[in-house]
């Protein structure tokens, strides 16, 4: 499976729309599309599963390491995968960058031609020859100008590009080419989808034979990539809730608790109560925006009974704001599942955003004592917690509940800010606790 990588010179320049059209470009030449995204994020991938209507793998050698990572690129399946960066290509120390050249796959950086045309020309220049001023190998091999209109403006760009930088085509400035923003990103993939038909008239601007040409495969990962299940295949039950409120989860997770286990999905913002279950899995999302229907609802009564039993109950970032006595949301407090000690509050700025790594103070759900995890926080949220409040994870790296500890817990109950993913073994060694 051939890859390119769609690395933006910044954020805010289009790569998501970008990577969208090329993905319809080469479905309308008859290839199937794998897609998937460098970085810790869920928002961008649910963008790429509605065009191509297959899950978008998450690249992050922070989460997974290197090995892992590759695992991950070949979960895919398609004749080509298209992955789209974070950031500008060399920012941070987890970059696009680095996960491109630890996959050895080109990059075609996305530029906003808006209102440039020689200036596209020098900004690639610059970014293909930055790239010899790094540790990582970077393959900077053209553009693809966002925002570009055709005629002059097109061939501007074009004939300004250097020997060894070919231009890829064009995105045109549509309104329609858009993706409405809000608090942690774009808006879900589900509920803003950009038009078919505007996809449609991008593609024809996109050079696919030239992409194709590019294109190569990474190397294949080594046969221990995957953390080996503890015991195999169990016969529990983790019921794992999946609606508006609780968006945020990596594909490989999921396919790593239905090796384990069977998952029961439930939808506690939809007025679902919780299925029965040997443990329990609240991901992350926007419990935020639906605050109201879930202290309304059934679920997280019947979740604050059955943990009080010590029924294992795994809480990530929005998970853990349910978990919580309350969340205050503009002003109206809604009373939560009240089974860790805690009310929190919706903020106007975030109160993190980073990679992350935890040490055990003692055995927890996911990590043994002293053990660490790796994973990535991202909320506009802050907790206030009780004095006899109980942490199970000392901060390495990030911010945590309270800048030094993270992992509320309670009872057989563990609520994070930390997302993690499959590869960290977290999961494996939750499904083991059941």
């Amino acid at each position: 499976m051939d890859g390119i990588v769609l690395a933006g010179t910044a954020s805010g320049v289009g790569k998501t729309v970008a990577t969208l059209a090329v993905c319809r470009a080469f479905e309308r030449a008859g290839r199937t599309v794998a897609t998937a995204k460098a970085g810790p994020d869920f928002i961008d991938p649910s963008h790429h599963a509605a065009v191509t209507g297959r899950p978008s793998r998450t690249l992050d050698p922070w989460l997974s390491g290197d090995d892992g990572m590759l695992g991950n690129y070949w979960r895919g399946a398609g004749d080509v995968c298209l992955v789209e960066g974070m950031m500008g290509l060399y920012d941070g120390d987890v970059s696009t960058a680095r996960v491109a050249a630890t996959l050895d796959l080109p990059v075609v950086l996305v530029v906003d031609a808006n209102t440039g045309m020689e200036s596209v020309a020098a900004t690639a220049l610059g970014f293909r020859e930055y790239a010899a001023r790094t540790p990582s190998e970077v393959d900077v091999v053209g553009v693809v100008a966002n925002r570009a209109h055709g005629g002059r403006h097109e061939a501007g760009i074009r004939e300004a590009l250097p020997d060894g930088l070919q231009y890829f085509g064009r995105i045109p400035p549509r309104e329609d080419l858009s993706i409405p923003e809000r608090h942690l990103g774009l808006h879900w993939g589900g509920e803003s989808p950009v038009p078919a038909d505007a996809l449609d008239a991008a593609a024809e601007h996109v050079d696919v034979a030239g992409l194709r040409e590019v294109a190569r495969p990474p190397p294949r990962p080594g046969p221990d990539v995957a953390p080996p299940p503890s015991s195999g295949p169990t016969r529990k039950r983790v019921a794992v809730a999946r609606d508006d409120a609780f968006r945020f989860v990596y594909p490989a997770t999921l396919e790593r608790l239905r090796e384990r286990a069977t998952v029961v999905p439930f939808a506690p913002a939809d007025g679902d109560d919780l299925p029965d279950c040997d443990g329990v899995y609240l991901p992350g999302g926007y419990p935020e925006n639906h605050a109201a229907a879930l202290s309304g609802g059934p679920a997280l009564d019947t979740l604050a009974d059955r943990a009080a039993d010590g029924l294992p109950v795994l809480g990530e970032c929005g998970g853990l704001m349910a978990l919580a006595e309350s969340l205050a949301v503009a002003g109206e407090t809604h009373e939560m599942a009240g089974v860790l000690p805690a009310d929190v509050e919706m903020t106007d700025r975030p109160q993190a955003l980073d990679h992350v790594e935890l040490r055990a103070r003692s055995g927890a759900l996911t990590t043994r004592s002293g053990g660490t995890v790796r994973g990535h926080e991202f909320h506009y949220s802050r907790a206030a917690v009780a004095g006899d409040a109980r942490f199970a994870f000392d901060v390495v790296r990030g911010h945590g509940v309270d800048g030094e500890h993270d992992g509320l817990t309670e009872h057989r109950t563990l609520g994070t800010y930390a997302h993690v993913h499959a590869d960290s073994g977290a999961f494996d060694r939750f499904v083991d606790s059941l």
